[in-house]
């Protein structure tokens, strides 16, 4: 047995580590994690305290009237861009909890097909306890917001509360001290680097997926820049909010912001292609392309709203979502093979039961078309408006964490990327994320 063992530490270490034994411990002898119930204590007291929170919050703006006519402005203008903003990645958090959670409980192998430390990887529940805490805390501020506010403090005072929140939160994904996930946090910023700097960076699975998070974060995006244009124009003291919306540099910015997740990807292709000289990657990257001249498109329809840019906007957003139809379907989740033993989906499936991949199908097909809201207009007053493109980002962000199982099956299965994902769990055949 122990002759075995060496043998296989040696065929790991030689094939999968470039010789480095160090690495390849790692993967074959990890340390056991910690217990989780703590987490699972904490995921439950924050959970708890959020709806309270949240219902106080109710309570307290039906009672002061913020969202009448007379001070909805004030209020969309200054609070919501970057409550928006932890609102949509605590919902991101949340997802991707989901995500580990079914990935864990099918046995698919995330962890190895993203590379991850085995020691250090993230699980469900301490992707729910930061997605609960990240809520916990927008909604305590919102509370302390309309309370201050009510207290009659000056508007220019309480106002800075969203920029502190947002303050604090980069402080914590930037502090070098080992607490509050400190590998996973410097995982995120390298993962984010690879990506802004495509082009001169071997893409991995992680980074890729990433980038593709990214591209369903765009209203995110955005409202980080309604945001730091806010305040850096020091708005929330002269309550000016068209100083920025109005600005030309702003309205341009509009563009490359959405432009960019959308760029990093096709770059993240044109590398992939580079390295591989696989022409699926460059036919790739023309979905992206068409995405970001689909969104483009709307940008400007919603500027001018004239009916030759209406023509340009149907045309371009039907080509986009086809394109991006086929590749989810086909090529990521390796679906609608007519020759397939289970019908119009693929040979190998991790779920028993074929309907769930039937139902997956429509509700993709659904939530990838929800850009005719931006023809149909289904908006009355300011705070409608907002809430409705804020439906919008969050069903969005909803259909990336239902993309992602997918997607990460089909690598496990098929490899279908050509990362190092196997079929089979490799060594050690223990449950890293076991509860014992």
């Amino acid at each position: 047995m122990v002759r075995l063992m060496d043998e296989v530490e040696s065929i790991f270490t030689k094939h999968f580590a470039n010789n480095d034994r160090k690495k390849a411990m790692k993967f074959l002898r990890p340390h056991q994690q910690k217990d989780s119930h703590m987490v699972t204590f904490f995921v439950g007291l924050f959970t708890g305290c959020f709806v309270s929170l949240f219902s106080i919050y109710i309570i307290l703006a039906h009672l002061s009237g913020i969202f009448t006519s007379g001070a909805q402005v004030s209020y969309l203008e200054t609070v919501y861009p970057v409550f928006s903003v932890f609102a949509l990645l605590s919902l991101h958090m949340f997802m991707y909890g989901c995500n580990l959670f079914m990935w864990k409980s099918t046995r698919i192998n995330y962890t190895f097909i993203f590379e991850f430390a085995p020691n250090t990887a993230l699980r469900y529940r301490d992707a729910f306890l930061m997605g609960t805490t990240f809520m916990t805390s927008v909604v305590a501020a919102m509370v302390i917001h309309l309370i201050l506010r009510a207290a009659g403090f000056s508007a220019s005072e309480v106002d800075t509360i969203p920029g502190i929140l947002l303050l604090i939160f980069i402080c914590v994904l930037i502090c070098p001290f080992d607490t509050f996930y400190r590998p996973t946090r410097f995982c995120f910023i390298c993962i984010l680097r690879n990506i802004v700097c495509s082009p001169f960076y071997k893409v991995l699975m992680v980074d890729f997926f990433m980038a593709d998070q990214l591209t369903s974060q765009i209203p995110l995006l955005r409202h980080i820049e309604s945001t730091a244009c806010y305040f850096m124009a020091q708005s929330f003291r002269t309550h000016e909010y068209n100083t920025c919306k109005n600005g030309r540099i702003y309205r341009e910015l509009a563009y490359l912001i959405s432009f960019s997740p959308y760029f990093w990807r096709a770059m993240q292709c044109i590398r992939r292609w580079w390295d591989e000289s696989n022409t699926d990657h460059l036919v790739n990257m023309g979905k992206y392309v068409s995405a970001m001249v689909a969104a483009g498109v709307r940008i400007t329809y919603a500027r001018e709203n004239t009916t030759p840019w209406l023509a340009v906007l149907l045309v371009s957003s039907v080509v986009a979502t086809l394109y991006q139809l086929y590749w989810d379907f086909v090529k990521d989740w390796g679906l609608l093979n007519p020759k397939s033993k289970n019908a119009w989906l693929r040979d190998d499936l991790v779920l028993k039961n074929k309907n769930y991949y039937y139902f997956s199908i429509v509700v993709n097909l659904v939530l990838r078309v929800a850009w005719i809201e931006t023809i149909v207009r289904f908006r009355v007053n300011p705070v409608q408006s907002h809430l409705l493109d804020f439906l919008l980002a969050s069903l969005e962000v909803i259909r990336r964490g239902h993309w992602n199982f997918y997607r990460v099956e089909n690598e496990h299965l098929n490899n279908v990327g050509h990362f190092r994902a196997v079929k089979t769990v490799p060594l050690p055949f223990r449950d890293m994320d076991s509860d014992d």
